[in-house]
């Protein structure tokens, strides 16, 4: 009789190990995942290119989970008050963000925020990246890169304006000042169109172009001399040299990632992970790309996992060295 009531009370009781496994918070929403909309916090101002591109992306998304997928622009701090925003939400796959890669591995080196680095969020998976080039005006005397060296030896404290200190494209210019051994005058500006308006009153002899400086280029008003922040040659642009090709080492190119906060059920990544992805490399996103003049740089989760940690000592080891100190 005791074995039979020892054999009731263990069947009891993994009845119940079950039921609570299977009822489980961690389990259920990664069964009926999604039934509510998912919102996307965008780093950037209505109208920016990851603004537009983000729009893109959740329309798409939205089709094939078949709930609303809202995107809110939650601009400030370089993309992080967005980040931090995802950073703090449960890791349930309703909140998620779109931003460059800078804000959780470079930020967090200057500045106090509301998470540390790329282990407080769960990055799904990177579709496109940024590409920066030195600039000119049309009509300025240097030609070709080695021309601009060779002037600014002679001519310590040319001026440049950036889209602000410590950005992608500012540090860019830091490393190739430190390179060549030259001597320049930085203007911060807030973003990369004041900085453009900089150079087009002539208030700067050159720029660090963040992409938005393209447009120019093609209207004629811009002549790039160097490409930033990528280590092969822009397709579009090939007879513009790299930073490599001039014996100067870059900084990380920093991409566009679509992330949510840490600690998300892995069906639910993985579910959101493949419908981002296909949205990013149908035929119909990878045009919306060519037409901001935005490369294609799809890289999914495993590949980001090694990548950004990268990034976020790289960008740590070369600020110490620059003597910053955190805000």
């Amino acid at each position: 009789m005791k074995s039979w009531n020892l054999f009731l009370t263990r069947f009891a009781a993994a009845v119940f190990t079950l039921a609570v496994l299977f009822f489980s918070p961690a389990l259920v929403p990664a069964q009926t995942f999604p039934d509510k909309p998912i919102t996307i916090y965008c780093g950037y101002a209505a109208g920016a290119t990851t603004d537009l591109t983000a729009r893109a992306l959740a329309q798409g998304v939205e089709k094939l989970l078949g709930v609303p997928v809202v995107v809110e622009n939650k601009t400030g701090g370089a993309a992080t008050v967005a980040a931090a925003l995802v950073a703090s939400k449960k890791g349930d796959g309703y909140t998620l963000g779109v931003t460059s890669t800078a804000a959780i591995t470079m930020r967090p080196h200057l500045m106090k925020l509301g998470y540390t680095g790329p282990k407080d969020f769960t990055v799904l998976m990177q579709y496109s990246r940024f590409i920066g080039a030195l600039c000119v005006l049309k009509d300025s005397p240097w030609k070709n890169i080695e021309e601009f060296i060779a002037y600014a030896r002679k001519h310590p404290g040319m001026a440049y304006a950036s889209n602000g200190m410590y950005t992608q494209q500012q540090l860019a210019v830091e490393i190739f000042r430190q390179c060549k051994g030259l001597d320049f005058k930085h203007m911060p500006t807030k973003g990369g169109t004041e900085a453009n308006t900089a150079l087009l009153g002539k208030h700067v002899e050159f720029i660090p172009g963040a992409g938005s400086h393209l447009p120019l280029v093609k209207q004629g008003a811009f002549r790039q001399l160097l490409i930033l922040n990528s280590d092969k040659r822009d397709p579009d642009y090939p007879d513009l040299p790299t930073m490599k090709e001039i014996g100067c080492p870059d900084n990380p190119a920093n991409g566009y990632i679509v992330m949510g906060p840490k600690a998300m059920p892995a069906p639910v990544v993985k579910k959101l992970g493949e419908a981002f992805t296909k949205v990013a490399q149908s035929a119909e996103f990878r045009k919306l790309l060519d037409s901001y003049d935005l490369p294609y740089d799809y890289k999914d989760q495993n590949q980001l996992a090694k990548d950004i940690p990268a990034e976020f000592d790289w960008y740590k080891g070369f600020l110490q060295k620059l003597g910053v100190k955190k805000e």
